[in-house]
């Protein structure tokens, strides 16, 4: 897709974090700087953490918020098929954008992650989509002002590279911005999902009247990590960009297989 190409394409913008999060007005933004038609469907409320769920218990609602932007009181898959199949039913979209998620998607995340789900609904509907996610401190606290300006910086020229790229299929890319200042970043590294030493944590506690409940805590953060990740890439202040397949057959282990049931 040419830069002609792109400012006539139809993209479609979601995240996990909600409506209201300051990452998705971030990306809406930058999304506007590339195309004229830019929509907007993205959930009511926080769902980070719900991956790849749907909402089949109960009715959906779709509220209309201005010109183009609309809210889902749901999951970001929700978003993502009533965006395409009803919000922009006349036109499919050309490409889907979901985020900038407040913290990063890497490694397990990209397992737990609605951001990186509301693209990969995007993919098996056949459209081409990224997930933006920022690396944020691992120690539960939030800065006071997260680098959304390096998210700003760095995103349109990665998504008109990845837009003049002929991609497989069944495919999405994953893209994770470190927590720094414009300059500080080392660079773009193409990255494999890396995998992290020690799961996730889980905490027991007492409530004020001494009954037990448990926090699920998230990931320490590793300073060594297998070159080549995009764990790695984070850790040495690069932008992580790696292509994650919706096809997650073992396929090294399908001879094996086939033989023991021969």
């Amino acid at each position: 897709m040419s830069a002609d190409a792109l400012a006539s394409a139809r993209i479609l913008v979601t995240n996990d974090d909600g409506i209201g999060a300051p990452g998705i007005r971030v990306l809406e933004k930058i999304a506007r700087g590339l195309s004229r038609d830019v929509w907007v469907v993205a959930p009511e409320t926080q769902q980070s953490a719900v991956s790849h769920s749907l909402t089949i218990r109960r009715p959906l609602r779709l509220s209309t918020l201005g010109p183009k932007r609309f809210a889902v009181d749901g999951t970001p898959t929700d978003c993502v098929l009533i965006g395409v199949h009803e919000v922009l039913k006349g036109r499919a979209p050309d490409l889907v954008l979901s985020g900038i998620n407040m913290g990063a998607n890497l490694g397990e995340d990209i397992g737990y992650s609605g951001t990186v789900a509301a693209a990969m609904e995007a993919c098996l509907l056949g459209l081409r989509a990224v997930a933006f996610s920022l690396d944020l401190p691992r120690n539960g606290t939030v800065p006071k002002q997260p680098r959304w300006e390096t998210c700003a910086h760095f995103a349109p020229r990665i998504i008109r590279t990845l837009a003049g790229l002929s991609w497989p299929e069944a495919t999405l890319m994953n893209v994770n911005v470190p927590d720094l200042a414009v300059e500080a970043v080392t660079g773009i590294r193409v990255a494999h999902q890396g995998r992290r030493k020690d799961g996730l944590r889980l905490e027991k506690r007492a409530d004020p009247e001494g009954r037990p409940y448990w926090w699920i805590l998230d990931y320490t953060k590793e300073e060594v990590q297998p070159r080549g990740s995009d764990l790695s890439a984070i850790n040495a202040g690069a932008i992580a960009v790696t292509p994650v397949t919706i096809d997650v057959t073992a396929k090294g282990f399908l001879p094996d297989l086939v033989a023991a049931f021969a």
